[in-house]
């Protein structure tokens, strides 16, 4: 028998976490096998050591979701237990099998509870955001969400598109075609298809229209069916050009944008686009809304370190 308590930052966050009624409590305590005392903002947990440990993992990820999502729903909870009961073991329907035109085929993982509930979360919805520190593997699994689909056959292509901020749009004035002119602002694409796919067949794939490669400002007054539409460093999109962007969906096709919105390289008077996406539509059904942090990096584990050591230094506001 084994006992951990935790304690919350207030009641309305109690509340929050417990749900209408302690529905969630009650949840998550039929999945795990576990025992709660509540008492104010102190939640005990009674149990065996490996159930109460993943009660524990259950909160702090709940706890993590709704200060980024300022509210929890059924479906969250839900997942997160599914997530935990696993034990760590991300096995199954969340991985994302790559093959590769060999013997055998390349399987992607998502290798945090973080990065499990982005990968169901693409599965299951329709349109993405998802919002995360560099490192957390954004723009990696969505692009191999992009290619296990195409591999399958559920699309016909894959787009991958992004803002060029840097040079305000003005692609004219680096040489060559369109795609050598958009090529430096769409490298961490190009890396997560090159690490996937062979050389050949991403080369082939380019020269037979099956993966394009499209800047933001040529993305207008198109409909893209049966494909799998990938925004990169969405935070760079101003709200009308994220509102045209998400409307080119046509059938059968799936959106996943990504960024990070603590590098919006905008003028500071510009809202981004996907943080007033991000805000409107998370209540929209078919559409998924996922916060990643600094627990989900997996770079070197410096990076990490260097992130929060940003993060400490900001300025912090002053009690009004």
């Amino acid at each position: 028998m084994s006992e951990a308590t935790i304690t919350l930052d207030d009641r309305n966050e109690a509340v929050q976490l417990y749900g209408s009624r302690d529905q969630y409590l009650r949840a998550i305590r039929d999945a795990l096998g576990v025992r709660f005392i509540a008492r104010g903002e102190t939640l005990q947990i009674e149990g065996d050591d490996i159930q109460v440990g993943r009660a524990e993992r259950v909160f702090t990820e709940l706890r993590l979701m709704l200060r980024r999502q300022g509210k929890l729903t059924p479906s969250d909870v839900q997942t997160v237990i599914d997530i935990i009961q696993r034990g760590g073991e991300l096995e199954g329907p969340n991985n994302l099998a790559i093959k590769d035109g060999k013997e055998g085929s390349r399987v992607v993982r998502p290798r945090t509870d973080g990065q499990v509930r982005y990968v169901r979360a693409m599965q299951e919805n329709d349109l993405t955001l998802c919002v995360g520190p560099a490192g957390t593997g954004k723009t990696y699994l969505a692009v191999g969400m992009a290619v296990n689909m195409l591999r399958q056959g559920l699309v016909k292509k894959i787009v991958l598109v992004r803002p060029a901020v840097e040079a305000g749009e003005r692609l004219g004035f680096l040489p060559g075609d369109i795609v050598a002119k958009v090529n430096p602002y769409l490298r961490p694409l190009f890396d997560a298809l090159h690490d996937m796919l062979d050389p050949d067949a991403v080369k082939r794939y380019m020269e037979n229209d099956i993966i394009e490669i499209v800047p933001l400002a040529y993305m207008r007054g198109r409909t893209l069916n049966q494909a799998v539409i990938i925004l990169d460093e969405g935070q760079n999109t101003t709200v009308p050009q994220m509102k045209m962007f998400l409307t080119r969906m046509g059938n059968g096709s799936k959106i996943i944008v990504t960024g990070d919105v603590t590098q919006v390289d905008l003028p500071k008077q510009i809202r981004s686009g996907l943080t007033d996406a991000a805000h409107r539509l998370s209540d929209i059904e078919r559409v998924a809304v996922i916060y990643l942090n600094e627990h989900d990096i997996v770079r070197h584990p410096l990076v990490q370190r260097v992130l929060q050591a940003y993060e400490d230094d900001k300025p912090r506001r002053k009690k009004e």
